[in-house]
């Protein structure tokens, strides 16, 4: 059986992208880094292979999925 694809949470995506809060939200907002799942009513998350591929091709990486 496969692993399950980890949540998580804003500070390790932001120690492993090494990016800002603010650019963080701003490339999602571009479309350029993956968008959070929500996990709870107050809380969300990424997912970690999203991450994974993001820090693979970050030049190359599209969101495909439509804004809210």
């Amino acid at each position: 059986m496969a692993d399950p694809d980890r949540i998580i949470r804003i500070r390790t995506v932001l120690d492993r992208t090494g990016l800002s809060r603010s650019t963080l939200y701003r490339k999602i907002q571009d479309g350029t880094f993956p968008r959070q799942v929500q996990i709870s009513v107050h809380g969300a998350g990424w997912r970690e292979s999203a991450i994974n591929g993001w820090i693979a091709d970050p030049v190359g990486f599209r969101d495909e999925t439509p804004a809210r």
